[in-house]
């Protein structure tokens, strides 16, 4: 699992990336479509989560305490949530979303062997 952490940490910063270059062309054609669409702002906000997931996860990846999991699962949660309710002409934030979700299933996978380990 510490591999895992490290991986998506990484990972995460880099979709980061992406997505603020994306979310910010999105924000910028709903102004000029004036289409009332938030997509570019959701994008932006699930962008922030990811990051701070990622740097969490990055922090944390060599630790075996259930903290770490527990703030990676709250966030990426709160990205996927978003990003799925979210996305209106924005179609990538949905792929994002689904990193999301596979980092929230790794951590709780990562959660329940290192409590079963610690037993």
């Amino acid at each position: 699992m510490k591999v895992w952490k490290l991986i998506a940490g990484v990972l995460s910063t880099v979709i980061f990336v992406i997505m603020m270059v994306q979310s910010c062309a999105a924000g910028f054609v709903n102004v000029l479509e004036d289409n009332g669409s938030s997509s570019g702002t959701v994008g932006f906000i699930c962008g922030l989560l990811i990051l701070a997931g990622g740097i969490v996860s990055i922090a944390t990846f060599k630790s075996r305490a259930k903290g770490g999991n527990i703030t990676i699962i709250v966030l990426f949660s709160l990205a996927a949530f978003l990003g799925f309710t979210g996305y209106d002409n924005y179609g990538d934030l949905v792929i994002w979303s689904v990193w999301a979700m596979i980092n929230v299933i790794l951590a709780i996978v990562g959660l329940v062997v290192n409590s079963r380990k610690s037993k």
